[in-house]
């Protein structure tokens, strides 16, 4: 199966080079470049892409409304592209239906694997981005341990799940270390959001950090 993905930035020699990057898979194809948010939005509805690699900064229709809109639409998976000083749009992003995460100085490798991981419907956070995420909104002040309660009602293999999670790891990555399917782990993950009450995956790496299962500088 080929993922069909558009890439949505508003520089020229990034969206040729990103072009580059996935074109160079045999099993990942470009279908179309957009240069602002509306673009992103209407090439989703025309070409209908499996995955949007979508930039946060673009003229006209940033990236969180664009992701808002495709997403609402069942159009197709988001992962956003992002750096260092754009960490305060995640939690918007991720409430918009982002799928994902990828800091622009990654390697070639990859942002290959992270298309195919949202192209099969993973979730994913790069480590760096969780680490960071911990580091602003919680290192800052003291947190509270999660609800007892809940945690008790999680069995041995969700603690381990939430324990991966909290490290960033994607259901791929958390089915290959515990030598489960990824669609049990994409059940175990589901679970977890229910009983744990949890709005998204990185509330449950903020949980997995207040229950003491990650150690917050070295996720």
């Amino acid at each position: 199966m080929t993922v069909r993905v558009v890439v949505a930035d508003d520089q020229a020699l990034v969206r040729a080079g990103l072009r580059g990057i996935v074109d160079s898979a045999p099993d990942l194809t470009v279908v179309g470049e957009a240069s602002t948010g509306s673009q992103a939005v209407a090439l989703a509805r025309a070409e209908s892409p499996d995955v949007v690699l979508m930039d946060i900064r673009m003229p006209d229709m940033d990236g969180i409304e664009a992701t808002r809109v495709i997403t609402a639409a069942g159009d197709a998976k988001v992962l956003i592209l992002t750096t260092f000083d754009l960490d305060e749009y995640v939690y918007a992003a991720l409430r918009g239906g982002a799928s994902g995460f990828l800091l622009k100085d990654a390697r070639p490798r990859d942002l290959i694997d992270a298309v195919r991981a949202v192209g099969r419907g993973d979730e994913l956070l790069a480590p760096a981005i969780t680490k960071r995420l911990i580091a602003q909104f919680i290192g800052r002040r003291p947190a509270p341990p999660p609800d007892g309660a809940a945690l008790n009602t999680i069995t041995d293999r969700e603690r381990e799940v939430l324990t991966l999670v909290g490290r960033g790891l994607s259901n791929s990555e958390i089915a290959r270390d515990l030598h489960i399917g990824p669609g049990t782990a994409k059940t175990h993950v589901r679970h977890l959001l229910t009983k744990l009450d949890a709005r998204d995956r990185v509330h449950l790496v903020i949980i997995a950090y207040r229950a003491g299962l990650v150690d917050p500088t070295n996720p």
